[in-house]
């Protein structure tokens, strides 16, 4: 059942006005979805939660929405878009600036910049790297190194890392898709005149 799920079997039978802001909240989260809903619209659920609480809730969500109940959440925590959304639309000041999967619009935005751990060799990667890649950082990193690369659209990562490895091993590769939070800053400055 929802309320043991969410923890509230203790103080179940206290009167509202006895529970703190946090577990008013809890109430009021389990009364709209107990019955389980086909839709439900929520705004900032995660306000006023701790951590713990915050994740309860999520849990929950993604419970009922493995359910077949569509969520539409209205939120400024794009950590939360990130995790529980498939689609999202961004609306600014009444104007909806872009909308579509959250998979889609996180791959619209990459910049094709890798991260790359390496060891193995005394020289620095910049000497084995295509004459076309840009290396925006190359620093020490517990034990090893770490670089930060920039490709343009036509290298793939296979190429650039081919060179490196002959000089190197590699510890790790990781494209830095941007986050929601980035896109929305970006796509939100670009969007609002400048004062």
């Amino acid at each position: 059942m929802v309320r043991e799920k969410l923890r509230c079997c203790e103080w179940w039978k206290k009167r509202i006005e006895e529970l703190s802001k946090g577990m008013q909240q809890k109430v009021q989260f389990i009364v709209t979805v107990l019955h389980e809903p086909e839709l439900l619209v929520l705004d900032e659920p995660f306000t006023g939660f701790d951590p713990i609480n915050a994740e309860l809730i999520r849990k929950e969500l993604e419970s009922l929405q493995k359910k077949g109940t569509t969520i539409l959440l209205s939120t400024h925590r794009m950590e939360s878009v990130e995790s529980m959304c498939s689609h999202i639309a961004l609306i600014d000041r009444s104007k909806k600036l872009l909308e579509g999967p959250v998979r889609d619009i996180r791959a619209e935005y990459r910049q094709h910049i890798y991260e790359l751990d390496y060891s193995g060799a005394e020289q620095a990667i910049r000497f084995d790297l295509p004459s076309h890649a840009v290396l925006l950082t190359d620093v020490e990193f517990e034990g090893h190194r770490r670089a930060r690369l920039k490709l343009p659209d036509e290298l793939s990562v296979n190429s650039a890392v081919r060179t490196v490895i002959n000089n190197h091993s590699l510890i790790s590769l990781r494209e830095e898709i941007p986050s929601m939070q980035q896109i929305f800053i970006q796509h939100v400055n670009q969007n609002r005149p400048h004062a």
